[in-house]
């Protein structure tokens, strides 16, 4: 089995989703999007930028490589009355079911840089996008000190080395590495733009209560402790975690509001 989908298919990433929408939403807000757009969400989970997306553009598409996301996805464009978005399985490096020149606006939230085969995944972004349409990312960047680099940062440190081979998602978040990535799929260096921005986690819970949300649905995170309990440092694990969350927290009476700083890259096909 594909271990890429096995990743985020473990636990339930909607618990992690849920406090991530008012963010998500933000993002949409500022991509400027028309009813006559075409639009292909890349990495959707169930629906963070694709559920807002709808409300707005004429047509979305939803992909995902988890099967549980995909269909968490799909009920909740139902719930909320969309016929004008599906959801379904697909893989960002190798998609083979969508044809050239298809999309308008390729979006994707934390979503495709976590795919293996990065350059296969430039490829195929600027593969189905068309001619003179926009492809926007959201990625992590490494070694920032904000929320999410340190989390895969602590839980790497638990975890055993990667396959040999393995490129880290986390370089999507280097400008260079970027540039370097969309030039060879056939991207005009001039097109390409990187900026920081800030995404914030949202949660009407305590930042301990929010690292075990971690704990139990994320995959990456559930990996770390699964390690960390086989050699006797899980309580170590938990420890570094609250601690990270708890100097980040924003939020009062027992919420956590926690920033992350990410980079918003644009490429003009």
């Amino acid at each position: 089995m594909n271990p890429n989908k096995m990743l985020w298919e473990k636990g339930d990433f909607t618990r992690i989703a849920n406090t991530m929408r008012q963010s998500g939403e933000a993002f949409v807000a500022s991509l400027g999007i028309t009813k006559d757009l075409n639009i292909l969400d890349l990495g959707c989970g169930d629906g963070n930028t694709a559920i807002p997306e709808a409300r707005l553009a004429g047509t979305v598409l939803g992909v995902d490589i988890a099967a549980n996301l995909v269909e968490a996805g799909n009920k909740r464009a139902k719930e909320a009355g969309l016929s004008n978005v599906t959801f379904q399985e697909g893989d960002a490096s190798a998609l083979t079911e969508l044809k050239d020149n298809s999309f308008d606006l390729l979006v994707t939230m934390f979503g495709a840089m976590f795919a293996p085969k990065p350059q296969d995944v430039a490829n195929e972004m600027l593969r189905v996008t068309k001619p003179g349409g926009k492809i926007v990312m959201a990625n992590w960047i490494p070694g920032d000190p904000t929320l999410v680099a340190q989390i895969l940062k602590i839980s790497s440190a638990y975890t055993p080395p990667p396959p040999e081979g393995f490129v880290s998602p986390m370089l999507w978040g280097k400008e260079e590495e970027v540039v370097k990535r969309f030039t060879a799929a056939g991207a005009k260096p001039e097109n390409i733009t990187c900026e920081k921005e800030t995404f914030t986690f949202i949660a009407p819970f305590t930042p301990a209560e929010f690292v075990s949300v971690f704990k139990t649905y994320y995959g990456p995170t559930m990996n770390a402790f699964e390690a960390s309990e086989k050699n006797g440092k899980a309580a170590q694990l938990q420890e570094e975690l609250e601690a990270l969350f708890n100097s980040q927290n924003q939020g009062a009476n027992g919420s956590t509001k926690i920033p992350a700083t990410f980079l918003k890259v644009t490429v003009i096909k």
